[in-house]
């Protein structure tokens, strides 16, 4: 015997209506539009950053190494090896590299040491986040 109408459980629905889904797709084209370029373009910068810092690192290294020497290393390796007096002036077994993966280059200008990175594009020149940089620009405030 049937129970009467009023008694009847209606059949659960399961899944989404079309309606649904298509709001769900244009929430998230809208997000990709709006989010994802903010996103990208932070990547860039935080690179830059990492640079940076590496380089504010390399040059404090410098720095610690012609006090103890008289004199600044002329290359990147003097500052990842230990030294006759037992003096090692970058915690890490190799050359740091900058966040795209070259060695940095380690100059002298003078009496002033310049430690540079060509950026992104790991080429001389450039602009944005292509551009080349040294511990220089850094302390005057260019970059």
């Amino acid at each position: 015997m049937k129970a009467p109408t009023q008694y009847r459980r209606r059949a659960r629905q399961s899944g989404f209506s079309l309606a649904e889904l298509m709001v769900v797709i244009v929430i998230i084209g809208l997000l990709v539009t709006v989010v994802a370029p903010n996103v990208i373009s932070k990547l860039g910068t935080s690179q830059v950053g990492v640079a940076k810092a590496s380089i504010a690192a390399i040059e404090d290294a410098c720095t610690q190494y012609y006090l103890d020497n008289n004199n600044y290393p002329e290359t990147l390796e003097q500052l990842v090896t230990t030294d006759a007096a037992g003096a090692k002036y970058l915690n890490q077994e190799t050359v740091p590299k900058d966040p795209w993966g070259q060695e940095f280059i380690l100059e002298l200008d003078g009496d002033d040491l310049l430690i540079w990175t060509y950026g992104a594009d790991k080429a001389e020149g450039g602009e944005g986040k292509n551009r080349d940089f040294n511990n220089k620009m850094i302390r005057n405030q260019e970059i």
